[in-house]
């Protein structure tokens, strides 16, 4: 079959697109349907058209790899055009997800029929973008301008019911959706219904042409979420002009802003990030045809905050899960901070009460390790230290099936060490897990030196049922995220030392693009955690040492690098806090200096890019991509400035190595000095990003 098939049924013409695996717009789709569409409107025969697609959906977007590149013609807005300039009725048969440009070409077309489940959406603020080929001109005329900006300022598809109630989709079709396409555009021209442009409707613009107020209740908030990025704003102005405009002076600035945006760093860096994230679980030396496990049933050792959290992310997969605690005191306990969990997400709307009792249903309490003897995949979520996970691991092998996989939920131990105590290491990986478990997307699978293939395809299998976006790496204290954190924390301390404070840090890394500030994070986490961790092997920080030592744990405590009141989330600076760290400087000696926000940033995350390339270097991460996804979704990078490898290439590696030579000659901290890694690209003029994965 062609990329694109004109075919006649009649006097209905259909044009199928079969572009895999999304039907995006690419060059030849277009050619093909405005092939389709020429024939159409020459042929006296034809009276109406349908357009409909091949495969798992209907034109799922733009073919983004076409970005950037000369334009070719016809355009999406050449073929919207022509729809719009169509004397004879078009049709667009809708099914899974039409996104972007193809939800566009839908709302170009006279009507639209789906099958049923189809979600709708205009993704394009997710890539740093408004939507351009006038999605923000046409969606508010069909659905009015207050339902059309929460749709494009979340980027997520629209649930089928409400595109039905809308009047986005005019009629669902059971069975065959080209065939019901067809007898819909029969009906159509039988009951002579009038060709609908939506360019010629404006009645649901009207209310907020008489108040402009109705918008403004949503843009507040939304510039505030917005933080300065540039997508939110254009789509603000793009929706308020299709208000205030005529259709075709909106339509001319829809574009100019698109392409506007689409030059930008922002942009850029999403869009880099979108392909990151689909290579990110693409192993280069997996075997071709490597096989999962089937996982029908699973097991998480310990019902804490972390294991708690993976517990409900198997059962919201549907997967059964036996939770497994050391007394039936905390497995109550934990058990019931599920629950809770679950009904909380009920109360905001997330889920039905129903669907809390289905995913309860699946999850089994358990006090005896035994009961984890039937599982195909165990999840061990137990403190973070190493003779405790080895000897769990110990009696895993011992009591669980052969072929069933084992994993520790680790942020720093060694998996090898880990998998050595199981004697049967092929079956043992490290699935690191980012809390809180059942919100945060990031899974780093950590493979062993002796992880079996099928093991490390079943971990990526699992992670992608689960809703995580899953990242490979190797075996070394800290992986990627936590290693790279470290180099952070190191340097955040010594800036304190020498003259900065808690909340002047924390607000050049919001300023930065960061929801929330170091010291803050550390509270909200539990300062007690790395304090545990650093005591069992030796080490010590000065200033949150000395916090704990002090009872300070964080907001669990009221007290932490700030001050808590009344229970309240929000961090208040604390003379106490200040004073400690003024002591602390004077007993080592150090003259305290004001650190401005500039360099405050560049300690802060010039000594993570100088970690990612040592990392890149061993191995532990095989593509840049991979180390910005972890980032963006393990640590809250900002996505605008897409991860701290693409973000170092947009600095210049030359100006970060002769920053950290002049860092590592201040501080004598040889860990400071350039990796060679950056030193080699720096020298030859070259970025992260034009390095190739490891195999």
């Amino acid at each position: 079959m062609p990329i694109v098939e004109f075919r006649r049924d009649g006097e209905i013409g259909v044009i199928v697109v079969d572009n895999p695996p999304v039907n995006a717009l690419s060059h030849a789709v277009r050619v093909g349907i405005m092939d389709g569409l020429t024939r159409a409107r020459e042929e006296a025969a034809i009276q109406a058209v349908v357009i409909a697609c091949a495969g798992r959906t209907f034109i799922a977007g733009a073919d983004i790899t076409e970005f950037g590149k000369p334009p070719k013609s016809p355009s999406l807005l050449d073929l919207i055009a022509a729809l719009d300039d169509m004397k004879k009725l078009t049709v667009a048969a809708m099914h899974g997800t039409p996104l972007g440009g193809g939800f566009e070409l839908a709302l170009g077309c006279h009507f639209r029929v789906a099958a049923p489940n189809t979600r709708p959406g205009l993704p394009e603020i997710k890539l740093g973008l408004n939507p351009g080929a006038g999605g923000t001109v046409r969606l508010p005329r069909l659905i009015g301008p207050e339902k059309a900006l929460r749709a494009i300022l979340s980027g997520d598809p629209m649930p089928t019911k409400d595109a039905l109630a809308d009047g986005i989709i005019d009629e669902m079709i059971d069975g065959d959706l080209i065939a019901g396409a067809v007898a819909f555009a029969r009906r159509a021209l039988a009951e002579k219904r009038p060709l609908r442009r939506l360019r010629d409707m404006d009645e649901k613009l009207a209310p907020a042409r008489v108040n402009p107020a109705l918008l403004s209740e949503l843009i507040t908030p939304a510039i505030r979420r917005a933080r300065g990025t540039r997508a939110p704003m254009a789509c603000l102005e793009a929706v308020r002009n299709a208000v205030t405009m005529p259709f075709d002076q909106a339509l001319k600035r829809e574009r100019e802003l698109f392409v506007e945006l689409l030059m930008g760093e922002e942009s850029k860096a999403q869009r880099h990030l979108f392909f990151a994230e689909r290579e990110a679980a693409k192993v280069p030396d997996l075997p071709e045809g490597t096989k999962p496990r089937e996982i029908k049933r699973a097991a998480v050792i310990g019902a804490g905050t972390m294991g708690g959290g993976i517990s409900m992310c198997f059962a919201s997969a549907g997967i059964p899960v036996t939770v497994v605690e050391s007394s039936p005191d905390a497995l109550k306990a934990g058990l019931g901070r599920i629950e809770k969990n679950y009904r909380a997400t009920a109360a905001r709307g997330g889920l039905t009460n129903e669907d809390v009792d289905r995913r309860m249903a699946l999850i089994k309490g358990a006090t005896e390790l035994e009961a984890v003897a039937d599982a195909d995949m165990v999840v061990e979520a137990v403190f973070e230290e190493m003779p405790l996970k080895q000897e769990i691991f110990g009696k895993l092998d011992k009591i669980t099936k052969r072929g069933a996989v084992l994993a520790s939920n680790t942020s720093y131990l060694d998996i090898n060490a880990i998998g050595a105590a199981a004697h049967r290491p092929a079956d043992v990986l490290g699935t690191h897990f980012f809390s809180p478990a059942n919100v945060m997307k990031l899974l780093e699978i950590v493979r062993g030196k002796e992880t079996a293939p099928d093991v490390l395809a079943t971990a990526l299998s699992v992670a992608r049922k689960l809703g995580k976006v899953p990242v490979v790496v190797g075996v070394c204290d800290g992986f990627v995220g936590n290693r790279m954190l470290r180099a952070r924390s190191i340097e955040a301390e010594r800036m304190l030392i020498e003259g900065a404070l808690p909340q002047e840090m924390d607000a050049a890394i919001v300023e930065f693009g960061f929801p929330m500030g170091q010291f803050a994070m550390g509270d909200l986490a539990g300062l007690d955690i790395g304090w545990r961790r650093r005591k069992a092997s030796g080490q010590r920080a000065e200033i949150i040492d000395a916090l704990c030592e002090l009872g300070r744990f964080g907001q669990k405590t009221g007290k932490g690098f700030y001050r808590y009141e009344g229970g309240a989330r929000t961090p208040i600076p604390d003379p106490e806090v200040e004073a400690l760290i003024v002591a602390i400087s004077k007993r080592l000696g150090v003259t305290r200096r004001p650190i401005d926000r500039k360099e405050i940033v560049e300690r802060m995350i010039f000594p993570m890019i100088n970690e990612g390339a040592r990392i890149l270097e061993e191995g532990i991460a095989r593509r840049p991509g991979d180390i910005d996804v972890v980032w963006v979704y393990g640590y809250a990078w900002p996505v605008w400035r897409g991860g701290p490898m693409f973000y170092a290439d947009t600095v210049g590696l030359a100006y970060i190595r002769d920053q950290l030579a002049k860092f590592a000659a201040h501080s004598k901290d040889k860990n400071l000095e350039p990796a060679p890694l950056l030193v080699k690209l720096a020298s030859e003029g070259r970025g992260f990003l034009s390095l190739g994965a490891k195999s």
